[in-house]
């Protein structure tokens, strides 16, 4: 375990895609490119946009095409896009990006219900699209859900999550999203499993994707800084939950995340003011209030 945390970590948004998935109430596309952009301004180096899945799978974002082509100057934001399949795979590449993202899990009982496959089909299916990806230019990112506990299965054993990352870095992805996905991991479960993935792989292709279910996002933080991981994902105001995870409340807020990193010394470069910003802005289309603590004491602040 390194003596110091890092000086620095890479932020990745997912507010947009992960955060508004979820939601019920159509957003307008020119409000979810607001948001974006908002984002994007408030110096968080990756968003993760939207997603080409089939608009029946998840009707709020069916209009991803839209948004990439009306999205605009992100300045140094990287941009990237989730992508199920060969066929959201073309989509992505007709819209122009440079990074998307494909998702597996570490149990076959939470990706035959989300996506009808076990394990080792998703990661056939996916190694083709990585491989196209990459021959059209683009670089890959890969998650792996349920990294720790399963909504199904229940405990994750550690050695299977790194078999399933090291078998995603193999097809060619450059970094692994060890994803929480319930929340319910505690920081002795990061040290466990991130700590053995470590073994097999560099620190700096791993990122954490952690929810706050049970309030333990930012002690998992935490942990991970202590690993040496400098790479986390955050929704804007807490957004987001697991359509495929029943009772997996929202992701780590990026507010909350971004406070804690600048009172602990660590650089992310992006605005607390400005992320917030943007939270209210899509909390007032929203039509309710968000539950990062960060979120709620600001906007107390402003009276």
């Amino acid at each position: 375990m390194p003596s110091e945390l890092p000086a620095r970590v890479h932020l990745v948004e997912v507010g947009p895609r992960d955060g508004l998935q979820n939601e019920s109430e159509h957003i307008p596309t020119d409000r979810k490119i607001a948001f974006i952009q908002m984002l994007c301004a408030a110096g968080l180096p990756t968003v993760e946009a939207t997603s080409f899945v089939h608009p029946k799978a998840i009707p709020q974002l069916a209009d991803s095409g839209d948004v990439m082509a009306n999205l605009g100057d992100t300045g140094a934001a990287e941009i990237m896009a989730l992508v199920p399949n060969a066929k959201g795979l073309e989509r992505a590449i007709a819209a122009g990006l440079k990074r998307i993202a494909v998702f597996t899990a570490a149990s076959d009982a939470f990706t035959r219900k989300n996506i009808n496959m076990s394990v080792a089909e998703s990661l056939d299916t996916f190694a083709p699209v990585v491989q196209q990806a990459i021959a059209a230019g683009m670089s890959v990112r890969g998650y792996v859900s349920t990294a720790f506990v399963c909504p199904y299965a229940g405990e994750i054993d550690k050695r299977v999550v790194r078999d399933v990352c090291v078998k995603l870095l193999q097809m060619g992805c450059d970094e692994i999203a060890v994803s929480d996905t319930i929340g319910a991991a505690a920081p002795r479960d990061i040290h466990a499993t991130v700590g053995h993935i470590l073994e097999s792989i560099d620190v700096g292709k791993v990122a954490l994707h952690l929810h706050d279910t049970f309030g333990t996002a930012l002690t998992n933080v935490y942990a991970g800084l202590e690993l040496g991981v400098a790479r986390f994902d955050a929704s804007a105001g807490g957004l987001g939950g697991c359509p495929y995870a029943k009772g997996a409340s929202g992701n780590l807020a990026t507010e909350d995340l971004v406070y804690f990193l600048d009172r602990m010394g660590v650089e992310t470069g992006v605005s607390l003011e400005r992320v917030f910003e943007a939270s209210s802005y899509i909390a007032e289309t929203l039509s309710r209030p968000l539950p990062s603590r960060q979120w709620q004491r600001l906007r107390a602040a402003c009276g």
